[in-house]
């Protein structure tokens, strides 16, 4: 799994050499910055308590639940605050949201076990009443808070590997039950490989498949591409839903596939218009 330091150099590279990124990589890599050294320091732990873990991958149950989830709020507060510092000197045109964030966490008006909580279980309630509460877009407290919990799982899913889930055949990740962000060919048969849109964990799926409906008829199954690059966009006509797709047999198998993602917006951007809605 890659690391913080190989995103941040992945990033580094792009700024480099594309400037039409040069808007949003400084900002990414102030986040990627400050978790560096800080990955487990989120207040996040896990402890896994339900069941024996073959037993759940035999069954095609997850790993985790959110009560494996342990948050020491004085911690992850710390920790969030810490985030809001880095996204207002980067980002500014936010400011005045993220000191309202800031100033709630500090005096108890945001839980961010619930937030996690509905993260991980794709409730949109917890967040949406919190960006009322608040007067704060929606999008905006879930990616804050996104990023310790990401963070946090994806430290813990680290010390896993693909081969012990080799029975998986679920849409769903083999760690913490969330679907799958990206996808990637690899190796000379083009294997297709899924990486989890939350703990950014790979396993190995079927290549004509959808992953998020799990339709397999070829009629309803395509893609699209924009230029020579080597992300594609995989989409389903059953679901109306797609996924970034990176043949790794062309190009860019060095760029870890959350940095890939950050890197083609405007694939997500050309999905939108064509009425697809991101599958995860």
């Amino acid at each position: 799994m890659p690391s913080t330091s190989q995103k941040i150099a992945a990033l580094q590279r792009a700024a480099q050499t594309s400037p039409e990124y040069a808007d949003i990589v400084p900002l990414f890599i102030g986040i990627y910055d400050y978790l560096l050294g800080r990955e487990n320091q989120t207040g996040i732990s896990i402890e896994l308590s339900n069941g024996n873990p073959a037993e759940k991958v035999e069954k095609g149950i997850p790993l985790l639940v959110f009560s494996d989830l342990k948050v020491d709020r004085k911690q992850t507060v710390a920790f969030l605050r810490g985030v809001i510092g880095v996204l207002i000197e980067k980002g500014q045109e936010n400011a005045e949201y993220l000191q309202h964030i800031g100033t709630a966490l500090q005096e108890g008006t945001i839980e961010p076990s619930a937030l996690y909580a509905a993260i991980l279980e794709r409730r949109r309630a917890p967040i949406n009443d919190i960006s009322e509460q608040l007067s704060i877009p929606s999008p905006l407290v879930e990616f804050i808070f996104e990023i310790p919990l990401k963070t946090a799982l994806e430290y813990f899913a680290a010390n896993y590997e693909a081969e012990q889930f080799a029975g998986w055949q679920e849409r769903i990740c083999p760690i913490c039950g969330s679907r799958a962000g990206m996808a990637e060919l690899s190796g000379e048969e083009g294997r297709r490989l899924l990486a989890c849109s939350t703990c950014s964990f790979i396993w190995p799926f079927k290549r004509l498949t959808c992953p998020f409906c799990g339709c397999d008829d070829p009629e309803k199954l395509s893609y699209f591409s924009a230029g020579e690059g080597a992300t594609r966009v995989d989409t389903c006509t059953a679901c109306s839903r797609y996924i970034k797709t990176r043949d790794s047999r062309k190009s860019g198998s060095d760029v870890p596939l959350e940095i890939e993602d950050l890197l083609t917006i405007h694939l997500d951007l050309l999905a939108a218009k064509e009425g697809l809605e991101r599958g995860k």
